[in-house]
């Protein structure tokens, strides 16, 4: 089920798109502004509307982290706002002064972007704000562009139709003609890196002019090559699809069309879950925030709608309710048990003449799992030996049903296969646990855990988005 919870009406021209960070909702638009709202209660912030450009703004996006804002605009320059002050940072102008009609920041946040009307590409250190390198599609109009989850390669897509994969030096490592017939419009990575044997895989949405939706496979093989394949073709819209957009754990995936819908889809079985109806002109823009179950959608009848998920885990609100059913509290990590949940296993387990000890010591679920003979005996004084062993089988069960059913297996570290907290991308395209893979390069002569070859370097970088998924997991199970 989805809710309308609120209409954001302050733009006055069409919205053209919008962006989430951890806390914060950016909407920018033809009337040259971008206005930034709080999440909590989508009140607008005290700095906003952000004015600066002097035509239209097409595109907005945040740094990771959350405290820049980078906007692009017909008067050919992307700009830099700081989310605390509201305050330019820095303005980039583009290379030949074109309208600039997309610009992405990577994962990472290191690089930014910038595509034009006139099919130029310009690729900018984003800490330091300097041009990097430059790059063109000819004879086309580049309307859209996503960061691989990796930040070391993006896809843009242009009005001629094509997708094109290019690596941080400007090469085109694939291109896929006539991927949408009369224009591509919008192009989103998926968060999650897919990976099995010699061959990584991203996954990519597309959408365009011929009123498709489609899901892509990207494999990038060991040999550095990389092929393309088309997994989907979604077709629940009438006209022209002109956004689309994955939320933070990969599961589901909206888009925007002309005929004034919004669609949610289950992103890896291709089927329609909801159909919206409340914009009264076309859907230029959608965005699913990283933190909480939202979905905006930006439209030419200069609104931009809020919309709540409420089914299933992903409307939960993911706080700790007390008196947790066995269902409900099986969907949690056993290390997040509180002492109650504890107290509440037992009892199940046939165990129920260990509370009060249990309580006594104040064994919550992180306790739980560390339990040893030892530590019964000595600390516990559970003097029955029976008793002991039946208990370490019953939290053996716990971990063991933890690992084959709980947790998704792409935020288990190769390496641990324990649930990550510090998710790094080594240069095999793999995530890893930090700890696990730098322990691992230092003893390993600098082989990958995966494929067995060479890592042509042993630099990780952090896998923000990974990360979050992860945390949206954990408190939405």
């Amino acid at each position: 089920m989805t809710t309308l919870i609120c209409t954001l009406q302050d733009h006055r021209d069409d919205v053209n798109w919008c962006a989430f960070s951890g806390s914060l909702l950016a909407t920018c638009s033809g009337d040259k502004t971008l206005r930034v709202y709080n999440t909590r209660d989508f009140s607008e912030m005290p700095f906003s509307p952000l004015s600066g450009h002097g035509y239209s703004v097409h595109c907005c996006c945040f740094s990771t982290c959350g405290q820049f804002l980078a906007s692009c605009s017909t008067d050919a320059t992307i700009m830099v706002w700081s989310t605390v002050s509201g305050e330019i940072e820095a303005i980039l102008e583009h290379p030949g002064r074109s309208p600039v009609r997309i610009c992405a920041l990577s994962p990472d946040s290191a690089r930014l972007v910038s595509g034009a009307s006139d099919g130029t590409l310009a690729l900018w250190d984003f800490p330091s704000k300097q041009l990097q390198r430059t790059g063109a599609v000819n004879d086309t109009t580049l309307v859209a562009c996503s960061f691989s989850p990796c930040s070391q390669v993006f896809m843009t897509g242009s009005t001629y139709g094509d997708l094109r994969l290019w690596d941080l030096d400007m090469r085109q490592l694939h291109v896929e003609k006539n991927a949408h017939d009369l224009g591509v419009t919008c192009c989103t990575f998926a968060p999650h890196i897919l990976s099995g044997g010699h061959v990584v895989q991203f996954r990519l949405a597309s959408c365009g002019q011929d009123s498709q939706l489609k899901i892509w496979a990207i494999n990038k093989f060991s040999s550095g090559g990389y092929k393309m394949q088309l997994l989907h073709t979604l077709t629940g819209q009438t006209a022209p699809v002109l956004s689309c957009a994955y939320s933070s754990d990969g599961q589901l995936l909206v888009s925007g069309s002309v005929d004034k819908t919004v669609t949610v889809y289950d992103a890896n079985n291709a089927v329609l879950l909801y159909m919206l109806n409340q914009h009264e002109r076309y859907v230029t823009a959608c965005s699913f925030s990283p933190t909480a179950p939202l979905i905006a959608t930006g439209s030419m009848d200069k609104t931009v709608n809020i919309w709540r998920l409420e089914d299933g885990c992903r409307g939960q609100n993911g706080k700790s309710v007390h008196g947790r059913t066995a269902a409900g509290r099986s969907k949690m990590l056993v290390g997040d048990w509180s002492e109650e949940d504890v107290s509440v296993w037992l009892v199940e387990e046939g165990l129920g003449g260990l509370v009060e000890k249990f309580t006594t010591n104040n064994i919550d679920g992180t306790e739980l799992l560390g339990l040893t003979k030892e530590t019964l005996a000595s600390e516990l004084h559970i003097e029955s030996v029976g008793l002991r062993n039946k208990l370490l089988r019953k939290v053996e069960e716990l971990k063991n049903d933890s690992v084959c059913s709980g947790i998704p297996d792409e935020f288990l570290c190769p390496i641990t296969r324990e649930l990550m907290r510090e998710p790094v991308i080594a240069a095999d395209g793999y995530s890893y646990e930090r700890e696990a893979i730098e322990s691992w390069i230092n003893t390993k002569n600098r082989s990958s855990p995966m494929t067995n070859l060479p890592l042509l370097t042993t630099l990780l970088t952090p896998n923000h988005t990974l990360k979050m998924a992860i945390g949206r997991w954990k408190t939405s199970h």
